[in-house]
């Protein structure tokens, strides 16, 4: 059994487009999208516990414990399972908050990955990903471990193959409130829903561009957010398709090779942060599911 597991890795994802084609009765939205896995992560260290408590040993300030979401995936196990053991979980933290990149859900789904096989519960992946929605709309991807086409809120998957890319993702350091964009109402609700074959048909005529479609949450945040404006602003100088993820801050480009991606990064006003990576065709913790 195992008593550690160090160096398990949360990738950040993009949206490469997100349409929202509805909302339900009780207020969620129903949505379609594109998750491309990139490489830019996170970093988790988790320790098995004899005491049943589960602790994350450096919480990011102002962020109670009961509300950190790799404490509440670690106690959803617990919980479901009967689970007598707990875990010391120790996360060094690369990706930004309220960035659209996903690394709150990520550092999530790592969590229950990594604790499937430290507890050694054996859950397939399917079931996992159940669990996964209890934590947000997009913690079930990040278990599923694999580029995937997005459907309901998120949590409707489907495997795609993408070709590799080249990123350059800028984050101008605001963090964006996902529940005040979706509450907005100038947000577009009623975009016209599109199939598979449809982005992959694209996918496969145009092989980097993102301009599939929009990202319909991104002219609300331009207008609340001048930062992510003067960022998408920025990209328009390199004549690079760019595109702002989930519901921003973070915007991306997308570049014809490295060396273009790093060229651009060194022009970069030096106030934001950013990080050149390339795609990643499935998540690095994928085996720790079946």
């Amino acid at each position: 059994m195992y008593e550690i597991l160090r160096d398990c890795l949360a990738p950040a994802k993009l949206n490469l487009f997100l349409h929202i084609i509805g909302r339900r009765p009780n207020g969620y939205h129903e949505l379609q999208t594109a998750f491309q896995l990139i490489n830019w992560t996170d970093t988790l260290h988790f320790e098995r516990r004899h005491d049943g408590a589960v602790v994350h040993t450096n919480l990011l300030p102002g962020v109670p414990a009961e509300q950190d979401l790799t404490v509440r995936a670690a106690s959803l196990l617990q919980q479901h399972y009967g689970i007598s053991f707990g875990v010391d979980i120790t996360i060094e933290k690369r990706l930004p908050q309220g960035s659209g990149l996903g690394g709150g859900s990520s550092d999530a789904a790592t969590t229950l990955l990594a604790l499937n096989r430290m507890w050694q519960l054996n859950l397939p992946r399917a079931q996992l990903q159940k669990l996964a929605l209890k934590l947000g709309a997009d913690v079930p991807f990040f278990v599923f471990g694999n580029n995937a086409f997005g459907e309901g809120l998120g949590e409707i998957l489907t495997a795609i193959n993408l070709p590799k890319r080249y990123f350059m993702v800028v984050n101008p350091r605001v963090h964006v409130s996902t529940n005040k964009i979706f509450h907005s109402s100038l947000l577009t609700r009623n975009t016209k829903a599109c199939k598979t074959t449809g982005f992959m048909e694209h996918v496969a005529r145009n092989r980097n561009d993102v301009l599939f479609g929009c990202n319909n949450m991104q002219s609300v945040v331009v207008g609340k957010y001048k930062e992510v404006a003067a960022v998408l602003d920025w990209f328009s100088n390199f004549t690079v398709a760019a595109r702002m993820t989930g519901s921003g801050s973070s915007v991306f480009g997308v570049f014809d090779t490295l060396e273009e991606a790093q060229t651009a990064n060194k022009q970069l006003p030096a106030i934001w942060l950013s990080k050149v990576t390339t795609s990643l065709s499935q998540h690095p913790m994928f085996d720790f599911a079946s």
